[in-house]
């Protein structure tokens, strides 16, 4: 069976039954397991081998990533003649077996010695050296050009990466711009009286919100306060935040009534807006002599009354409309006297509807419990315990949506008041 095997190599084909015996005769049989190295590129070489069963991997890199796949020798194939041909006898490639393998071995000597009683197989040797190379070449062709294409994806997706990078640096870069810009539209100082002293806090959802407030001085003894919060969060709802907040300081600067200033402002709203946003508004006009806060909620969040006590309501209402959804809106409009002590609380239900890790809404109860304990401290500080209280309510939880305060505080003192205009 073995001389029948011999006999279909391209090299011995030539040779008859009996100088194929011969040669049987003085081969070496041996043996490799899968993965088994059989010679590495660079090594000497001192044998010609002759594989009878399994497929012997010829590669270049072997053992390395990227290694490059040059031959499969199967049954009836041999391999490591170049290293006995070849000037220093270095193996140009390394030979791997694929599975179990069995070959037949031929040294240095038995070869040359074998070439100079056949010299017709050296001319054999020539054209499967050829088609080898030929095969080799067009191999290495086809994977160079894998690799450029490969090469050439990576690049396209790094300079893809890269784009999106800088177009990510610059849309923050804007952001922050935005942020600034927003900043700029609230207060940087409330008015200082001596009967009232107000406070506020904002925290956006996202580095630019849609809530917004103000306190600013009207003539005639008058305080404006406003407190909104547009549909939405992001860069559009802070766009509507700025239009809506310049137009009802527009307004209240004609001396309106709130419900007037919030219908015209609407008015104003639905002629220019194109989009579904709108906006929840509670807008009041504070009189230093009478102590009276006459309001127009529209949409809004109904303010809550902290007495002198510690007791706290929430005042009455009606329902409202947001502005911007309608031509006319219904607005509900309250007149509320502020005792001596008390402190009246604005807010956007961003502060209602903040949950924790576990899912569950702060809520208005909760306002209310901690806003009780809060009589004895000024506006700011109202403010500030109370989104102390929220963050540790939160414990790091996402911000759905972005949280406002203000609060008006009426003094017990009965001194004059003094009015200094903000900035």
């Amino acid at each position: 069976m073995t001389d029948n095997l011999l006999s279909k190599v391209p090299l011995f084909s030539s040779l008859s039954q009996q100088e194929l015996d011969e040669i049987l005769s003085t081969l070496e049989v041996k043996s490799l397991a899968p993965n088994e190295i059989l010679f590495r590129e660079g090594e000497v070489g001192e044998h010609f081998c002759i594989v009878t069963d399994g497929i012997i991997e010829v590669l270049m890199g072997g053992g390395l990533t990227g290694e490059m796949m040059l031959n499969l020798v199967q049954a009836g194939e041999y391999l490591g003649e170049m290293s006995l041909i070849l000037p220093g006898g270095h193996r140009t490639a390394t030979a791997r077996a694929r599975d179990q393998v069995t070959l037949l071995s031929m040294s240095r000597v038995q070869f040359f010695d074998l070439t100079k009683k056949h010299p017709e197989l050296l001319s054999a040797m020539v054209n499967v050296l050829s088609q080898r190379l030929d095969a080799a070449n067009t191999q290495s062709f086809l994977d160079l050009t894998k690799k450029n294409k490969q090469l050439q994806t990576a690049y396209d997706e790094l300079k893809a990466a890269q784009a999106q990078l800088i177009e990510k640096e610059r849309l923050e870069r804007e952001l922050q711009v935005a942020a600034e810009i927003q900043l700029s539209i609230l207060p940087d100082e409330l008015p200082s009286l001596d009967e009232f002293d107000f406070g506020a806090c904002i925290l956006p959802a996202r580095q630019v919100g849609g809530d917004f407030y103000d306190v600013f001085v009207l003539k005639d003894n008058q305080i404006g306060v406003v407190i909104g919060d547009v549909a939405d969060k992001g860069v559009p709802s802070a766009i509507f935040m700025a239009r809506a907040h310049a137009l009802i300081m527009a307004e209240a600067d004609i001396s309106m009534s709130a419900g007037e200033v919030m219908q015209a402002v609407n008015r104003h709203i639905t002629r220019l807006q194109k989009s579904t946003q709108f906006v929840t508004v509670l807008y009041g006009i504070l009189d230093l002599k009478t102590r009276m806060f006459s309001y127009a909620r529209a949409g809004h969040e109904p303010p809550l009354l902290l007495h002198a006590d510690g007791t706290v309501e929430r005042i009455p209402h009606s329902p409202g409309m947001a502005l911007g959804l309608w031509d006319k809106v219904t607005l509900d409009e309250r007149d509320i006297m502020l005792p001596h002590g008390s402190t009246l609380l604005l807010f956007t239900d961003g502060m209602t509807d903040c949950r924790n890790p576990e899912g569950e809404v702060f809520g208005l109860e909760r306002i209310k419990q901690k806003l009780s304990e809060l009589n004895h401290n000024n506006a700011q500080q109202i403010c500030d315990h109370l989104f102390e209280t929220l963050k540790k309510y939160q414990e790091g939880s996402k911000q759905d949506d972005d949280v406002t305060l203000v609060a008006i505080h009426a003094l017990s003192s009965e001194s004059t008041v003094k009015i200094k205009r903000q900035k």
